[in-house]
């Protein structure tokens, strides 16, 4: 792959994945707008999670059945068509079905990721996954900011339709430069095909590592982000939300940075290099803990947390997708509902341990997390070195 097809392949991925957190920052301006209770707004940003998870299940398998140029570009117009229902939205029931519809269709990300894969030669693999994984995770980080400045020049509407605009350029963009791929030898049906997901984490004992590991350290991602803009609005500190979104342009250096992190995978240094960005994990809570009393402190603490996730990340997609070349997708499907997993509990029990014990108990549940993810790889060092033999 170019870098140019891969760029554009990181810019696609992370267009489509901001499409899930655009709501987040505007939930009040939606709140006015419907009529909907505060206490009840924010299971619109719950319904599009589930509908993501739903999406990695019965979707992303597809790509290891169909012509994977024909599915991209179909479930991208389709996400185009979701976004304008929601920016059109002249009811709560029309925003809520088409949010539910953005979720679903936003993990063509992984079917992305996935082709990506099978075009990357075997030696550049970790180098471009590395770089579209980047993308998507600055896409996650910048959407909140993004949808903030949208909502404050044109409306929360033309975040959507903006996007939708977008969606119709990449479009036409990955139109343009996607191989043609034609399947070939016997194909599964849809049912047996969901069930390989299940066999695949049966079978794959490198998967069953990484799956976990993965749920382990966007667990511990959760468990900083969810929570972090409560103590920075909170006396002493008292941010306002725009100094409050700058810290997601801090964690795009460590996005940036776990690039790297596919090129050490592609050399054979994928063991040490999750290994040490776990110990980076751990280290970064200590940093995180003096919020209060150094914002410096904090700053330094994001770049080592979002570059350790996204190592280990960029890691486990370059080991898993080395497993089946003709199952990338099914293999992509189930990872990442286990991203799915960790994310989901580590919004949950952040909130409710910072109600309770402050910013002090989240960080030691997270860097609890962090080092349970570190003993998890070490006692699992062997049995990896063994399977990738």
């Amino acid at each position: 792959m170019t870098r140019y097809v891969t760029l554009l392949f990181a810019i696609a991925c992370g267009m489509s994945v901001a499409n899930i957190y655009f709501a987040q920052p505007i939930l009040d301006n939606l709140s006015s707008e419907f009529g909907i209770d505060h206490s009840t707004i924010g299971i619109l940003i719950t319904i599009t999670q589930i509908f993501y998870a739903v999406g990695l299940l019965m979707l992303v398998p597809l790509g290891d059945l169909l012509n994977q140029r024909r599915l991209i570009i179909g479930q991208m117009l389709l996400s185009m068509i979701a976004l304008v229902i929601v920016g059109t939205a002249s009811s709560s029931t029309v925003l809520f079905a088409g949010m539910a519809l953005v979720g679903l269709l936003s993990v063509v990300t992984q079917t992305l990721v996935a082709f990506a894969a099978t075009m990357a030669a075997p030696a550049e693999r970790g180098r471009v996954v590395g770089m579209i994984t980047s993308g998507i995770v600055i896409g996650i980080l910048l959407a909140r900011s993004i949808s903030g400045i949208l909502t404050d020049l044109a409306g929360w509407r033309s975040v959507y339709l903006v996007s939708a605009a977008l969606m119709l350029f990449m479009v036409c963009a990955l139109f343009r430069v996607l191989p043609n791929v034609e399947r070939k030898g016997k194909s599964l049906s849809y049912p047996q095909l969901l069930r390989s997901v299940l066999m695949l984490l049966v079978k794959e004992r490198i998967l069953r590592i990484r799956a976990i590991l993965a749920l382990l350290i966007f667990t511990a991602f959760s468990i900083l982000w969810t929570p972090l803009v409560l103590p920075l609005s909170a006396p002493p500190l008292s941010l306002s939300h725009t100094a409050i979104g700058a810290f997601g342009l801090v964690g795009v250096v460590g996005a940036l940075a776990a690039a790297r992190a596919g090129k050490l995978a592609d050399r054979g240094y994928g063991q040490r290099t999750t290994g040490i960005a776990l110990i980076l994990l751990l280290i970064s809570w200590l940093l995180i803990s003096r919020t209060e009393q150094s914002l410096f402190a904090l700053v330094i603490g994001i770049v080592l947390l979002d570059l350790a996730v996204q190592a280990v990340h960029v890691t486990n997609q370059s080991m898993i997708f080395s497993l089946h070349t003709e199952a990338r997708s099914r293999l992509a499907a189930g990872y990442m509902v286990f991203y799915s997993i960790g994310s989901a509990a580590g919004s949950i029990a952040s909130t409710h341990i910072y109600a309770h014990y402050g910013w002090n108990g989240v960080c030691l549940l997270g860097a609890s997390v962090s080092a349970l993810a570190l003993l998890f790889w070490a006692m699992t060092n062997r049995a990896t070195a063994a399977a990738l033999k």
